[in-house]
């Protein structure tokens, strides 16, 4: 989960802490590594919403996406719209008026200013002199850890878990981490002066 620290964070700054998740970890590819390589988590919200997060090194193509299935439509980060209405028989239909709505209104919306971490700094900054409130504070970080570390305890020790955490929580703490978290392999070699240190990504090759 370590690669999917910043998309689980933008999740859960959108959508909130879940009342209860259920999660999976396990290392399915990478022999050396005591940690896992993959996990996915399905979370439960007190409305009835469902979402899920899957953190994976195994998969092709390394897709990064965020994607948000309403009543209506769907849209997704990288920006895609789908929508689609059931048809009489039960199975479903473009809905391509909708769909050129929600299109146009995205089109409609003006570009942004920032991106990534100069948006960030930038935000900052502005909190510092007054200028704007700070959108991202301690609180909203907590709430991200907190979400990643219910996931390591529901994956290793194969319960759900509810939210917020609680003191007794067995992985609420470091020591309790420590005790109860489980290493899939242990370390055997280590590799040292690579001959090449170029780190390379799935979409760098269009994959």
């Amino acid at each position: 989960m370590n690669h999917a620290v910043h998309h689980i964070d933008l999740f859960q700054w959108m959508m909130g802490l879940p009342s209860e998740l259920q999660a999976v970890t396990a290392n399915l590819f990478h022999d050396n590594s005591e940690v896992e390589d993959f996990s996915t988590a399905v979370l439960s919200y007190p409305n009835n919403s469902v979402g899920l997060i899957t953190a994976s090194l195994v998969h092709h193509g390394e897709e990064q996406q965020l994607v948000f299935q309403g009543e209506r439509a769907k849209v997704a980060v990288p920006w895609q719209v789908k929508a689609a209405r059931q048809k009489e028989n039960g199975f479903p239909e473009d809905h391509a008026a909708l769909r050129v709505e929600i299109q146009s209104f995205y089109d409609q919306l003006p570009l942004a200013t920032l991106e990534g971490h100069e948006g960030q700094i930038a935000n900052v900054l502005a909190a510092l002199e007054g200028r704007e409130p700070l959108l991202i504070d301690g609180t909203e970080g907590r709430k991200t850890l907190e979400l990643i570390t219910a996931i390591y305890q529901s994956g290793h020790l194969g319960c759900k878990v509810a939210l917020p955490l609680k003191p007794s929580d067995p992985f609420y703490a470091r020591e309790g981490i420590l005790r109860n978290a489980r290493r899939f392999h242990g370390k055997t070699r280590c590799v040292e002066n690579f001959a090449n240190n170029e780190i390379t990504l799935g979409r760098n090759y269009g994959l």
